[in-house]
């Protein structure tokens, strides 16, 4: 399943870089998620960055065919790859679970402020409810990238 999502930011496309490379976003982003727990890596790369954000996420609320594969909690490990700060790779994995999500982000001016784009192939490996789990895990991206775009705007107006 395709799953596009595009964000507007009233920023600088390089201080909604440095806010992406900043961990301690990361984390309150995930802390706003209401995540179990969360790990973040920074590892510089060029004129980029290599992100891994390991979670343990609770599944309350979840489907009970969703909860069947992903129990009580699952972890998802977010691994971004920023070439430059305009446009990177993103992979979203959940270790021993059938599912994954892989494509691209980016950042490109929009007058005085930031568009980013995140587009992702999401792909879940279960007979006959693949489709609907697929909609259901991409509900779920939407629904934390929501949730990071709203920290993100109070981020870049001093909210930290």
């Amino acid at each position: 399943m395709r799953y596009s999502r595009e964000l507007a930011y009233d920023a600088p496309p390089e201080e909604v870089f440095a806010m992406l490379a900043d961990p301690a976003f990361r984390e309150k982003v995930g802390a706003a998620q209401d995540v179990v727990s969360i790990e973040v890596t920074l590892t510089p790369a060029g004129a980029g960055f290599t992100l891994v954000s390991d979670q343990v996420q609770n599944t309350a609320g979840l489907p009970a065919i969703a909860k069947k594969i992903a129990g009580d909690t699952t972890q998802a490990v977010v691994k971004e790859s920023w070439d430059d700060a305009t446009s990177g790779t993103i992979e979203i994995t959940a270790p021993g679970k059938p599912t994954r999500a892989t494509g691209t982000v980016r950042l490109t001016p929009s007058g005085t402020g930031t568009t980013y784009v995140q587009e992702l192939d999401v792909v879940v490996k279960v007979p006959l409810v693949a489709g609907k789990l697929e909609k259901l895990m991409a509900d779920n991206i939407d629904a934390g990238l929501t949730t990071e775009h709203a920290v993100g705007v109070a981020w870049l107006k001093g909210d930290r």
